[in-house]
């Protein structure tokens, strides 16, 4: 998930969606340091599914949401049959540190059709480019529509990227996203 301005109740909206069956779920929402740990608490106390900031080299498990730490980047590696968390800090990519581009273009390169992207309200253009790589590396990438947004800037730039599938309102992108996981996969849910 990427996000920025309205982000953290759009994000919130969806994992409140997400039942303990979902897949891992890695989220770069634009904030400073300092606020992401206490978001993730909060979200953790609210949602069905474990919410927390993340950590380097801690393993993406189902069930569970892992927020980049605010003023770091975070990436998705794989380590044999699993995908970990790798958080590091780096040059503001596309201004902003944490990056969406830094994690969908990581998402795209270890976890290809395995992967989901969702593109929710913000503004600027930070993610475009790296959703369309995971579109053309297999997976299926939603967008936030329009009318659902605070800011519909970063969901237009995937939607004219190239890089969207399905537009949907904020309410409809979870419970869109875990029928087709089921319809596709059944009970064995173990994609990013």
């Amino acid at each position: 998930i990427g996000a920025s301005t309205g982000g953290t109740e759009a994000t919130k909206e969806v994992l409140l969606s997400l039942p303990p069956d979902s897949p891992g779920v890695v989220i770069t929402q634009h904030m400073p340091p300092g606020f992401t740990k206490s978001y993730a608490a909060r979200l953790d106390g609210l949602c069905r599914i474990g919410v927390k900031e993340a950590q380097d080299g801690e393993r993406i498990l189902p069930g569970h949401a892992y927020i980049a730490p605010g003023g770091l980047h975070l990436s998705v590696e794989r380590s044999g049959a699993n995908y970990i968390a790798r958080v590091r800090d780096g040059d503001p990519v596309n201004r902003h540190k944490p990056s969406v581009e830094v994690l969908f273009q990581s998402a795209a390169r270890v976890a290809g059709p395995n992967a989901i992207g969702i593109m929710l309200t913000g503004m600027g253009a930070d993610g475009a480019r790296a959703m369309r790589e995971m579109h053309d590396a297999g997976a299926y990438c939603y967008a936030q529509d329009e009318a659902s947004c605070v800011v519909f800037g970063m969901p237009r730039e995937a939607i004219a990227a190239g890089a969207v599938d399905e537009v949907l309102p904020l309410s409809q992108i979870a419970p869109h996203m875990m029928e087709r996981l089921r319809k596709t996969y059944g009970a064995s849910l173990n994609r990013v």
